[in-house]
């Protein structure tokens, strides 16, 4: 299987996996042009570059012609946490307007769904890190411009390339401190540490922010499994620079692999939230569960048991990520009944998802493909053939196989 896996020995950062993953990518002037299309005045660029002997390639992103440096490395382009002494005044967006932009971009589906949930745990990091709501965390407008653009690139990178399985290493983050717009913050920066939590981190020997928000988002978003490289043949390998030299060379690299199968193992880590409850009605069950979807829930369901005293009861299970569940495990217990919620960490096998859409007689219909472990199959998404069902008022069963002749 097409496997990818991310070496962060110096940490990972938004531009470092963009220019990895460019050297990997067979369409590395598509992937440019259409990146240069999405926001006007913002330009990426992709720059030879050396560190401590070794050749690679650094991202340059522009605003209005001038490319913004943040930090240490001037590898961190947020701005809504790390900007550093800027002498001019630039407006802020809130996570809804990043949100909205992203939402316009001539992009697959996909892409744009990858890059929105990045800046969602970015936002959701931040807001616990600093004691605000999710709303109030705004971002700075240059820096965040250009941070949006290392984002969907790596998104659209992702892709392009279109792997099977993606693994990383663990996370090198550095050490010592880093000059914020909060002040003086300890490396790994809080919100970086939220991001990372449950992945294997150590801080290397060089005092400096290696690791920064937006990396640790990416490296969340995409990477299944942390640990050693899996056993398999190296297809191609890509070199990400990021714009200052170290006394170790400042790259982060992407090796493309063919893998069996099996030697990837799961390809995701999730949390499972348990609780037994015997004295809800079904209307308040029913509500609770559409809360805890709506607050970030991979998936909420419940299922029939029989408790003490033979009562029947359900067994409410809230499935999500690990860095939600602290939060997703309060909520079980201030929107039911119960006095406990029981916390397994699981490994799962998942496959990639894409989704595209596929034009029938009854209309439009989105249609989800999942690829991966050398299987590929695909499914309509029900709502759409619920409503070109309705709209052209035929049974389901025909709009289904109007979505079968027309695939």
């Amino acid at each position: 299987m097409k496997t990818l896996y991310l070496e962060c020995a110096m940490g990972a950062a938004g531009d470092m996996l963009m220019a990895a993953l460019y050297e990997l990518c067979p369409e590395k002037e598509k992937f440019l042009r259409d990146m240069n299309a999405l926001i006007p005045g913002v330009g990426v660029e992709a720059g030879r570059v050396t560190r401590q002997g070794i050749a690679g390639t650094h991202m340059r992103v522009t605003v209005h012609g001038r490319e913004e440096g943040h930090g240490p490395h001037d590898h961190d382009r947020h701005g809504h946490g790390h900007e550093h002494e800027h002498h001019h005044h630039h407006e802020h967006r809130s996570l809804g307007d990043i949100t909205a932009l992203i939402d316009g971009f001539p992009l697959p589906e996909a892409v744009r769904e990858n890059a929105k949930e990045t800046y969602r745990r970015i936002a959701q990091a931040e807001s616990r890190a600093h004691g605000v709501e999710v709303g109030e965390v705004h971002f700075h407008e240059v820096g965040a411009l250009d941070a949006v653009a290392d984002v969907t690139g790596v998104c659209y990178l992702m892709h392009l390339l279109a792997p099977e399985a993606v693994c990383a290493s663990p996370v090198i983050v550095g050490s010592g401190t880093v000059r914020t717009a909060h002040g003086l913050l300890p490396v790994p920066a809080p919100a970086t540490a939220r991001l990372l939590a449950g992945v294997p981190t150590a801080p290397g020997d060089i005092a400096a922010e290696l690791c920064t928000p937006t990396g640790a988002a990416l490296l969340r978003a995409f990477a299944g499994r942390f640990g050693p490289m899996p056993a398999g043949v190296v297809l191609d390998c890509g070199y990400g620079c990021g714009a200052k030299d170290f006394p170790r060379a400042n790259c982060l690299r992407a090796f493309l692999m063919e893998t069996e199968a099996s030697s990837a193992g799961p390809n995701d880590a999730v949390t499972e939230l348990k609780a037994n409850i015997d004295d809800m009605t079904g209307e308040e069950l029913g509500r609770a569960m559409e809360e805890l979807l709506a607050a970030g829930a991979l998936d909420v369901s419940h299922t029939p048991v029989q408790m003490k005293k033979h009562r029947p009861g359900v067994v409410l299970t809230c499935l999500c990520r690990p860095d939600d569940g602290d939060r997703l495990a309060r909520e079980m217990l201030r929107l039911t009944s119960t006095f406990g919620v029981r916390r397994t960490d699981c490994a799962r096998y998942a496959m990639e998802i894409s989704v595209d859409q596929v034009d029938t007689d009854c209309g439009p219909v989105r249609r989800k493909t999942g690829t991966g472990y050398g299987i590929t199959k695909s499914k309509p998404e029900y709502a759409d053939l619920d409503e070109a069902a309705r709209r052209s008022g035929v049974p389901l069963a025909e709009a289904l196989r109007a979505f079968f002749r027309a695939r």
